[in-house]
This record gives structure tokens, C-alpha cells and sequence, in this order.
């Protein structure tokens, strides 16, 4: 009889009882022919002992069920992606299934071992850092996967799909100078991601392009989170030679910045011009409504589930890497600086 006081066993304690692979026990339980009879018999073994049922034979040919998986969903971004996933979803047939696995690995365990029993047609992984632990374990499974504006260099062989994060930086920068400004801050978003140390590189190119100089002083790391907006903008605003304008790498940290200005009884754009990044919908009921660049995250996520379906459909991807372009949208959060005439500057935006 099985144990079934060991149910909730993991695919990894599988393996680590087995003193074999993960991925091995995930061909195993997928049905696939190129495990070793006697690695076979003794993983099979572990699994009806716990409880683990294995499927046999080839996974289905259509599951039509894609699994969309965040590290959080706290965010605004995050339903603009589940939109165009769903649209393009639905339109095919398929349902979603949208799962967050906040980063920790047991998480993670638990999201893999219900994506076996689902038999998916692939998954889509949102800005995550498990793109590198995940993508061996869903290759060796035979489940295609398509990463979402990937938190790093995606493995070898997964397609992705981001936005022009560098010239979305480079656009922000520019608007400001044309507006007259020199101090130039940057809050960006965590520096272990791909999307925040683009964001920072285009910034800086911006501002090298006309003859200045970002110094380490106006760069500052937040979390793409109000909060850590309002944190960096005070920290800023403490300078003895505070910026006249700040690029914030999402719109929630411009909010956040927004806040900080309110608190010293300063006013954007008057005291300090304010550009974000992604241009949700929070950004134009802002007060003022906010300058930003606008990432195509709907888009992203439509185009990303569209590649998914082709590669459950055994359709070769003919572009691994799709970034989609960024525009900059002005509204009235920025300005010339103070004392600066706008007849002295060249009029900027799109």
C-alpha cells in the first residue's frame, strides 16, 4: 500500500532517495524511454511507495492549458501581462493557470510537482530568477517554456520575450535634457535584474550623450515598489545639491517619489520633474498625470503565449528573442527646471 502519510513528497526528495537527478526522475514519471531500466524500476518504486502517481506513455499531444507563473503578483504590471496571455489564451482554446511562487524554491517544488499532474502544454515564466533552475528540469520533461521579460540571460535553446528596456532608459534621459535639466537622479529597480541594469545603462547613455556626467550620488537602487520610491526621492532630496529631475524605472516608484515632493511641500513638476516606466493606468490619474515610458506589457504577454502555443505545436520559433519597442509618453509631470525659461529649451517627447 502506498504511504500515504508521505503524499505532499516532492519531486526533488524523489531523487534525492533515489541518489539520482532531478530531471531524471522527471523523465520517469513523464513516461520517457531514456532512463536506465534499473534507474527506472528503482525511481518507479520510491514513487508508489509515497503515493506518486506516474503517467505513462507520451505526454498528450494538447493539454490546451497554459501554466503563467510570477514570483509575485502584487503589481499592477502583472495583470497587464495575465491580459495578453489570457486574450491570445482564450482565442486558442486554451485556459491559464496563473500561479506565484514568491521566489523560494519550496514553492517552486510544489508549482513542479502540480505542472507534472496537470500535463501542461508549457509554461510562461514572468520575471523570475528560477529561469536558470527551472528551464533544465522542464526541458528534460518535454515542457516548452517562453520567458517573460527574463530577470537574466535566458538558458540556451528558451525563447523570450522582453521590451527595448536600454532605448526606453535612453528616450527618458533625452526628454529631460531637452527640457533643460543637468541633475539627472535615476531610482531603479532591483541591479540583479536584466530590465533595471538596462534601464540604468540607457539613463546613463542619455546623459553622456549631451556631455554630462550621471555621478554615483543621483543613483539610487529601490524595488519597482511605492515605497522604495518615497525611500530613494527623500534620501535625493537630503543632497546639499538636490536633482532637478528623476527617471524612476516603473511608475509605482515614481508615486513613490511623487510622495516625497508632497512631504517637503514641494510640487512636481515645478520643484522636480518626474518620468516612470511602464505606463500603467495608475499613471494617468496621477496628479499630475505622469510622464513615462510606455513597456508594451499586454503585448509582451500575447506575444509570449503565442510563441508558447507554437512550440506545443511542434512549430519552430523563428526569433528566440523578441523585444518589443518602448515609447515615451508625455504628460504633465515634467518640465524645464525651475528659473529655466521653456522658450530656452527645445521642445521633447513623442
Amino acid at each position: 500500500m502506498p504511504d500515504t502519510s508521505s503524499r505532499q513528497v516532492t519531486i526533488t526528495d524523489i531523487a534525492r532517495e533515489a541518489g539520482v537527478s532531478v530531471p531524471t526522475v522527471s523523465r520517469v514519471v513523464n513516461g520517457r524511454d531514456d532512463v536506465s531500466a534499473a534507474t527506472r524500476e528503482k525511481v518507479e518504486a520510491l514513487l508508489r511507495h509515497h503515493g506518486y502517481r506516474v503517467q505513462r506513455g507520451p505526454r498528450p499531444s494538447r493539454a490546451f492549458l497554459l501554466d503563467l507563473v510570477f514570483d509575485d503578483l502584487d503589481s499592477p504590471w502583472a495583470v497587464e501581462i495575465i491580459r495578453g496571455v489570457e486574450e491570445v489564451a482564450h482565442a486558442a482554446g486554451a485556459g491559464t493557470v496563473v500561479s506565484a511562487v514568491h521566489g523560494r524554491s519550496a514553492s517552486a517544488e510544489a508549482w513542479l510537482q502540480n505542472l507534472h499532474r496537470r500535463a501542461s502544454d508549457g509554461v510562461l515564466l514572468v520575471t523570475s530568477d528560477l529561469q536558470q533552475d527551472l528551464g533544465p528540469v522542464l526541458r528534460e520533461s518535454s515542457v516548452p517554456l517562453v520567458v517573460v521579460d527574463p530577470a537574466g540571460l535566458p538558458p540556451v535553446g528558451v525563447p523570450s520575450v522582453g521590451a527595448t528596456n536600454w532605448a526606453g532608459g535612453v528616450a527618458a534621459a533625452e526628454h529631460l535634457v531637452r527640457l533643460g535639466h543637468r541633475r539627472i537622479a535615476h531610482v531603479g529597480g532591483p541591479a540583479h535584474l536584466l530590465c533595471s541594469r538596462a534601464r540604468l545603462d540607457g539613463h546613463r547613455a542619455g546623459v553622456e550623450a549631451a556631455g554630462l556626467v550621471l555621478q554615483d550620488e543621483l543613483v539610487r537602487e529601490g524595488d519597482f515598489r511605492q515605497g522604495s520610491g518615497l525611500r530613494e526621492a527623500q534620501a535625493l532630496l537630503d543632497l546639499p545639491e538636490p536633482p532637478t529631475a528623476v527617471f524612476a524605472a516603473s511608475d509605482q516608484m515614481a508615486l513613490g517619489v511623487y510622495e516625497a515632493v508632497r512631504r517637503r511641500g514641494l510640487r512636481v513638476p515645478e520643484d522636480l520633474s518626474v518620468v516612470g516606466f511602464d505606463d500603467l493606468d495608475l499613471a494617468t490619474w496621477a496628479s499630475p498625470p505622469l510622464t513615462t515610458v510606455r513597456q508594451p506589457l499586454a503585448e509582451m504577454g500575447a506575444a509570449a503565449a503565442r510563441t508558447l502555443l507554437d512550440l506545443a505545436d511542434g512549430r519552430e520559433v523563428p526569433h528566440p528573442r523578441v523585444e518589443l519597442a518602448t515609447t515615451l509618453v508625455v504628460r504633465s509631470s515634467t518640465a524645464p527646471p525651475r528659473g529655466l525659461a521653456a522658450s530656452d529649451t527645445e521642445s521633447g517627447g513623442k
